[in-house]
């Protein structure tokens, strides 16, 4: 199975060395979205970052960027911080196609939609997202009028799989179902393109473990997640 699932033990270095490169920063071992992405950065080898190469490419002070990363549980090098450590699980589907589309009223979310979104998504924190987080894959929206009530897309992929992220609902429409069937929507088309769906959820967070798990995901890997800035 590890051999299998190897380009997701450093997916975020694979995605911004690979299919997503075009909208990367970075030389030697470090790798940044560029700004206005997601604020992921991916390090060639996590257990032994690049902080030289990251500085390269990435502000500090009070105007400073914060990023996430993976894999990492050493002490911060001069020059950085640690502003938050946690632990979340990679996930991966173990189901098959779903049948039907779960949400064939959803629609693309384009670029008017950018506000709504990054909006909603600060409001709901689904995980780390940019107003042109909707550039890396496919987004979904499902709405009442023009008022955005959930969405989920695609962020991360390298090899024969994609992230399912950007998953949140507006706290007043919650219980309805309707980040799940936009989910199986973005389940079903990856599918039907022979790709392998995964995401990443807190491990703290039990209540969307389960609801994933029932879903058809399967637990692949616990990892440490940090969230890093320069002094």
């Amino acid at each position: 199975m590890a051999d299998s699932l190897s380009a997701l033990d450093n997916i975020m270095w694979n995605a911004l060395t690979g299919p997503h490169a075009r909208f990367a920063l970075g030389e030697g071992g470090a790798r940044r979205f560029a700004p206005g992405f997601s604020p992921i950065v991916g390090f060639e080898d996590p257990e032994r970052p690049d902080f030289d190469a990251l500085s390269r490419c990435c502000q500090g002070g009070e105007s400073g960027e914060s990023f996430y990363c993976e894999g990492w549980s050493g002490t911060a090098p001069a020059g950085w911080r640690i502003e938050l450590e946690s632990r979340m699980v990679k996930m991966v589907w173990a189901g098959g196609a779903p049948a039907e589309d779960a949400a064939p009223e959803a629609r693309p979310l384009e670029t008017q939609h950018v506000p709504q979104a990054l909006d909603l998504a600060t409001r709901t924190r689904p995980g780390p997202f940019g107003p042109r987080t909707i550039e890396l894959g496919d987004y979904f929206g499902i709405f009442d009028g023009e008022r955005l009530l959930a969405m989920a897309g695609e962020r991360m992929c390298a090899g024969a799989f994609r992230e399912i992220s950007g998953v949140c609902t507006e706290p007043d429409t919650q219980g309805r179902g309707l980040a799940r069937r936009l989910m199986l929507k973005l389940i079903r088309r990856q599918r039907q393109r022979c790709e392998t769906p995964f995401l990443h959820v807190m491990s703290a967070n039990t209540g969307a473990r389960a609801l994933y798990e029932r879903m058809g995901f399967a637990d692949y890997r616990e990892v440490v997640v940090r969230v890093i800035a320069r002094n």
